[in-house]
């Protein structure tokens, strides 16, 4: 799916992943526990949904390295396309820019230093009405989340140690009759999984969904396919704000109606750092 950049796609599988969820679970040995000692699935899905905009909002303070690696194949299964991009996420006049380090091990071209050069120069010489506009969209990008909670059904099936920490296991299911509003609300009724939310600040550690029904996203018609499958790696940064570590995404999609993509795409996060105020600069 070239119609959206790099950058895009990162955010929109992850607030894919963030919206989906997997396999529906034998949860009747849960339901006869004692009730009185089991946490309400609603409650902890209500704390996480808040944390997860706290964490939101935090991530806009962090610079951060971000490794793509996109395999692509045929409708034969044959390897169409194999590429991989380092790009470092940093801050210029308060938004995120991203910056080609290396496509397939070699340092950007001239043509993609000089595209990140007029880009750069753009960020910093950007207009208030231009930097209003930026931050409504960044806004509306993260307006989904509490829809989450009206959108899906949560049961809690048990608790786990993810990553050395206790975690609450919710299954979320779409919500009967939900009426998806927002661009990304008409993806939530096509997808279902589970989540793992740690117990002590409800920050989501990991999410792991399937697309139980086509649906299409970006600026042409393309159709990400059922059984496309989403997982969502989180890792804790400090003062309860959850950032992404992996993303992973298994995917058969349909562009235009006419051409068909199977996907593996794996998004690796690190070198998180977060900035003070004073950083948010017009320099690199």
């Amino acid at each position: 799916m070239e119609f959206v950049s790099k950058s895009r796609i990162g955010a929109l599988l992850v607030a894919v992943a963030a919206s989906s969820v997997l396999f529906a679970q034998n949860i009747a040995s849960d339901k006869r526990q004692n009730h009185a000692s089991v946490p309400d699935a609603g409650q902890i899905a209500r704390q996480s949904v808040a944390a997860a905009e706290r964490s939101w909002q935090a991530r806009d303070h962090y610079t951060y390295t971000e490794r793509d690696d996109d395999r692509r194949m045929d409708s034969l299964g044959q390897l169409k396309s194999e590429n991989t991009d380092v790009t470092k996420m940093t801050l210029v006049n308060g938004a995120r820019f991203d910056e080609l380090v290396e496509h397939n091990g070699q340092p950007p071209s001239a043509t993609e230093q000089r595209k990140s050069d007029e880009d750069l120069d753009k960020l910093k010489h950007a207009t208030a009405a231009a930097q209003t506009a930026r931050l409504r969209q960044d806004q509306e990008n993260r307006a989904f989340l509490p829809d989450v909670l009206k959108a899906f059904d949560f049961d809690l099936i048990g608790e786990e140690i993810v990553e050395g920490r206790p975690a609450y296991v919710l299954q979320a299911t779409p919500h009967p009759g939900y009426r998806a509003h927002g661009k990304y609300g008409k993806m939530f009724d096509k997808v279902e999984g589970k989540l793992w939310i740690d117990k002590r600040d409800f920050g989501c550690i990991k999410i792991d969904g399937e697309v139980t029904q086509s649906f299409s996203v970006g600026l042409f018609v393309a159709r990400v396919g059922r059984g496309s499958h989403i997982i969502l790696e989180q890792m804790s940064v400090g003062d309860a704000v959850w950032v992404p570590k992996r993303v992973e995404v298994r995917a058969s999609a349909r562009i235009l109606f006419l051409k068909s993509l199977d996907t593996d795409r794996i998004l690796n996060y690190s070198d998180y750092l977060a900035m003070t105020d004073s950083a948010y600069s017009v320099n690199r």
